[in-house]
């Protein structure tokens, strides 16, 4: 599947700085998918918008930036890692304006899906320049970055978001949720130019570098997935249920499509290989995909309860999760140095973590007065934020150990997809469990709050059973039980570190 890469004599002397650079534009990608949830109200009002159509902002942006990162990685490895990033960071920022300026719900809706196709473009160059720039203990130490990033992004844009709109106020204050993004990436673009290391430009036209049946075959079936998922609270899963089994059939001929592409010697979109034969990619994307299932559905869940069910503002309802937040970044940076000594033993460690933690929330949330809930979370969520943070960046650095850079771009792609999908479902299913026992209790929020967590908590334990699994494999990866299979595997460590440069 793979051929040896020789790597770089000596590392990029700029390349902390390039990563800085890269993970600031990755977070304004990434913080959008959750920053806009407390200004829809704003935009709603601003724009005499129909409830429906606002909704579109939201569920447009994930829908086109899932559709587009495997394809946006390809693309990476194909024409440059520096290219891709300076193109897809140019039209993010230009679609960001273009949000921000929109005179009514159409144009706003059309610029979020242009801005979620941008930013599905930008996030897998951040995982491949990682793989192209550092090597070794190093390459944990910044995929720890890359994993706090994640978290922080993830937790934080609800805060972000109410401090913005009380800066603006009504009733245009939403736009400067777009606009901010303006600046920023104007900077991040200007310093990428100077950091980001140039490649060789390919003698080979592009129309042999990509898989075109591919990108369609993909997209459609993750178009097929994701389309009823994010349209959930609209109704979604009840009209648009039909696409689930078409994403099945599309996703089988994708594959085939794709064993036959590597058959012939042409460049897949993504490589089949990545999931049969690379070493803990699968397990990993599949614990990835998962535990975005349980994580990424808890935001919307407390953005309801503390809002609708207590009474919070946007900034109140931001702050009382912050301590998840707090605790995901800081441990993300420190297992990202650990990873290399511990491995999957920080995943499980963090799994765990997440799982007590949130199972805490599940029994406050039914024992403490409705009012008090907010400070009484904040220590579990504390431990809970703490246990994330040793999953996302470890996990990313142990899938993707062993994949060769000229790949790293799709399977970053692919990973990250995973985590879209993952993060749709979570969403759906915690959504619609917290509303249907508010609905079926009377109004009992606290109650409604409980059940969604302990639905989270199952969705996590099951990622901690993939965790165990992959920490066993890896166990019986590393102790060879006969001569011959000692030798082959240290052939085989001997050809993944010159692949992994």
């Amino acid at each position: 599947m793979t051929t040896p890469q020789q790597e770089p004599a000596q590392p990029d002397p700029r390349r902390w700085k390039a990563l800085a650079v890269t993970l600031t534009a990755g977070f304004m990608s990434l913080l959008d998918v959750s920053i806009v949830n407390v200004a829809l109200p704003s935009m709603q009002d601003g724009l005499g918008a129909t409830s429906g159509g606002i909704q579109w902002v939201v569920s447009g942006y994930a829908l086109t930036f899932g559709l587009v990162l495997v394809s946006g990685g390809r693309l990476g490895d194909a024409l440059g890692r520096r290219r891709m990033f300076l193109i897809a960071l140019a039209a993010f920022v230009l679609t960001s304006a273009l949000a921000g300026a929109a005179p009514n719900e159409t144009m706003l809706v059309v610029a979020r899906l242009l801005q979620g196709c941008a930013a599905g473009m930008l996030t897998p160059q951040n995982t491949g320049l990682i793989q192209d720039l550092f090597r070794g203990g190093e390459r944990g130490r910044a995929f720890g970055m890359f994993g706090a990033v994640v978290g922080i992004s993830t937790a934080v844009g609800p805060v972000l978001g109410g401090l913005i709109l009380s800066a603006f106020g009504q009733p245009d204050g939403w736009r400067w949720v777009f606009f901010v993004n303006i600046p920023i990436g104007a900077l991040a673009f200007v310093l990428a130019l100077r950091l980001l290391p140039p490649l060789p430009r390919k003698d080979r036209k592009l129309r042999s570098e990509i898989d075109f049946v591919g990108v369609l075959l993909l997209g459609a079936a993750v178009l097929g997935v994701l389309l009823p998922l994010v349209q959930s609270e609209q109704g979604g899963l009840r009209t648009l249920w039909w696409l689930f089994p078409i994403a099945g059939v599309l996703g089988f001929a994708f594959v085939r499509w794709e064993r036959r592409t590597v058959r012939r010697g042409r460049p897949p979109l993504l490589d089949p290989g990545l999931f049969t034969t690379t070493p803990g990619y699968a397990s990993g994307a599949a614990l990835g995909a998962i535990y975005f299932c349980g994580f990424a559905g808890i935001w919307l869940v407390f953005a309801v309860f503390f809002q609708q069910g207590i009474g919070y503002t946007p900034l109140q309802s931001g702050l009382a999760v912050t301590p998840f937040a707090l605790g995901s970044s800081v441990s993300a940076a420190v297992a990202g140095r650990l990873v290399a000594r511990w491995g999957r033993k920080l995943t499980v460690l963090g799994l765990g973590l997440v799982t007590l933690g949130l199972a805490v929330v599940a029994v406050v949330a039914v024992l403490v007065p409705p009012e008090a809930v907010g400070p009484a979370i904040a220590l579990p969520l504390l431990v809970a934020g703490i246990g994330g943070g040793m999953v996302i960046s470890p996990n990313t650095t142990l899938t993707l150990e062993c994949v060769p850079t000229r790949m790293a771009g799709a399977a970053g792609g692919a990973l990250q997809t995973g985590q879209r999908i993952g993060t749709a479902i979570g969403t759906a299913v915690l959504a619609s469990v917290f509303h249907a026992v508010v609905t079926a209790s009377g109004g009992r929020y606290p109650l409604a709050l409980s059940v969604a967590m302990v639905c989270a908590v199952g969705l996590t334990a099951v990622a901690l059973l993939f965790g165990v699994g992959e920490l066993r494999a890896r166990r019986a990866r590393a102790t060879p039980r006969t001569e011959e299979e000692r030798a082959r595997r240290e052939a085989e460590l001997s050809s993944a570190d010159v692949q992994r440069g």
